[in-house]
């Protein structure tokens, strides 16, 4: 028993709670930003990380708009989609960023879910994620919707909250690299040395751009499926996989 209980300290002596802050250009804190630590200053994490991260998210469509704008998952983690407004949306996901156009092999996916009738449960579908790289959603209906999947190459990987940080328990001490990602930020930024040391290690990073903020809700269109696109047929409801694109 003792000798289980001085390791459990050693354990707990040999990890820093890591908190790091994402800051835009004019030094303000950013919400929803994704940061990613590098344990052991590889490409690859270091020990085993803590479930920071929830094995099938689900997106919902609401108010046209993408509910969370911006979900983070693991390759292989599966995503349910569901259309929680009353007229329908047609997803798109497309590899997203710079680069994404030179890529091969990665088509993206689509999926249309009709819109939910009084009284019954919202139409759902999912997608599979079997690489890391970031997905782009949008709405073939509804060009003002936006959204985000974060496919991570790192299980230490967090969204910012309200205050700009993002928090890592027992993150393995020695050298690391922090990965920081936003959607508004065109060119990635480079990754940055961080030291961990037992206790916790604070360090800040500062975006070159100021995020817009998201837009409220719109009011509802109408309730008629398609919304103010006007309606279509459902198409076939089911299971899509799909290969992200790797970054």
């Amino acid at each position: 028993m003792i000798f289980v209980a001085a390791s459990a300290l050693w354990i707990s002596a040999s990890a820093g709670n890591v908190q790091i802050q994402v800051l835009d250009r004019d030094g303000k804190p950013v919400p929803d930003a994704v940061v990613v630590v590098y344990p052991s200053g590889a490409g690859t994490t270091g020990g085993t990380p803590p479930s920071l991260l929830q094995a099938n998210p689900t997106i919902e469509q609401e108010k046209m708009r993408f509910v969370p704008a911006v979900t983070v998952v693991e390759p292989g983690a599966t995503v349910r989609f569901t259309n929680q407004d009353r007229w329908d949306h047609h997803v798109r996901g497309a590899p997203a960023g710079l680069s994404a156009a030179a890529a091969s092999g990665n088509t993206g996916f689509e999926l249309r879910l009709a819109g939910k009738a009084d009284g019954k449960p919202a139409n759902s579908t999912e997608v599979k994620l079997d690489t890391a790289g970031v997905v782009l959603l949008s709405c073939h209906l509804h060009g003002s919707m936006r959204g985000h999947v974060f496919v991570t190459d790192s299980g230490w990987t967090l969204k910012t909250d309200a205050d700009g940080i993002a928090r890592f328990p027992g993150v393995p001490d020695g050298a690391a690299q922090v990965r920081v990602w936003h959607a508004e930020q065109l060119l990635d930024l480079p990754r940055k040395a961080l030291n961990v040391v037992p206790g916790p290690v604070l360090d800040t990073v500062q975006l070159s751009v100021v995020p817009r903020v998201r837009r409220a809700p719109p009011a509802a269109p109408s309730n008629t499926p398609g919304g103010p696109m006007g309606g279509y047929s459902q198409g076939p409801q089911g299971v899509v996989e799909q290969v992200a694109h790797r970054h």
